[in-house]
């Protein structure tokens, strides 16, 4: 069924894994994860030895311009605190982290987004968006400062931006004072995503990026968080979906219960041994 119609019936025998989603989103899938190799450049975020005894300890990996790392492992295993606590949303106790080779504030997400940090959150409705709020107020809510004149918000200069956003990311809505909440899953994570790429960020963070979308706007996230690292981007991805981080990722790190067990190059990482890592704690060869 598509969009409350039947399109297709067919007994087991007759069909594939790409002829249903075809027929559940309307047109051929040629590539789910469009990865391209890109020009990895200077170190952009550094991460020393970060600890906070809750929940990680001693963590430390960099990501580079046109770079996207992938921190995978179990649930538990401390990935999305160890992302919110880059971001300054959750205090660390000891360790640092750099951006651009100078220190960031601990506990700061004003100083990390001053830094030009953008943070994708793991749940869309309760921390990435005003569900009640217009798509264009969502779009345009971290562009303030270069939409305002003395104070006032340019209404033309927001509704340009979203415009523009909206044909880049092709989101779907009626008009773009109509509340997020009226959106698809997929049109929501796109609003998310569109809000911070209009930052223009050298570091976006992604928290599981595509958890309950559709597989056709998966195929969508992904080409544009590979476009992001194509631009000279640093990207770390938290993601629990294995076919995700081996197909998008550059450098898969592992943990297991806090702590960081493994890492591979995107040549050395096997499903297999991302498994054996983030069960048992012990790199395979």
């Amino acid at each position: 069924m598509r969009d409350g119609a039947t399109v297709s019936e067919a007994s087991v025998g007759d069909t594939n894994l790409q002829k249903v989603i075809k027929d559940m989103v309307g047109r051929e899938l040629t590539e789910m994860f469009p990865k391209t190799e890109n020009k990895i450049g200077s170190v952009v975020l550094e991460v020393n030895d970060l600890t906070n005894p809750a929940y990680f300890r001693n963590i430390s990996f960099n990501v580079k311009k046109g770079e996207i790392v992938a921190l995978a492992g179990l649930v538990g295993a401390g990935r999305s605190e160890v992302a919110r606590a880059i971001f300054g949303v959750d205090k660390y106790e000891s360790g640092s982290v750099k951006i651009n080779g100078e220190v960031l504030p601990a506990g700061s997400p004003v100083a990390a987004m001053k830094r030009k940090i953008a943070l994708v959150p793991e749940d869309r409705r309760q921390q990435g968006l005003f569900m009640i709020a217009g798509v264009n107020r969502n779009i345009s809510m971290e562009s303030f400062a270069r939409l305002t004149d003395r104070g006032l918000l340019n209404l033309k200069r927001e509704r340009e931006l979203t415009n523009t956003w909206r044909e880049k990311l092709s989101i779907k809505f009626n008009n773009q004072a109509d509340p997020v909440d009226r959106l698809s899953g997929g049109n929501q994570q796109k609003t998310v995503l569109a809000k911070w790429l209009a930052t223009d960020p050298d570091l976006l963070i992604v928290d599981e990026p595509t958890r309950g979308i559709d597989v056709a706007t998966k195929a969508e996230v992904h080409r544009l968080v590979n476009q992001a690292a194509s631009e000279g981007k640093a990207v770390l991805m938290i993601s629990s979906e294995l076919p995700e981080v081996l197909g998008m990722a550059d450098r898969i790190i592992v943990m297991r219960e806090g702590r960081q067990v493994a890492e591979y190059s995107r040549k050395e990482a096997t499903q297999e041994k991302i498994i054996a890592a983030a069960t048992t704690g012990k790199k395979s060869a």
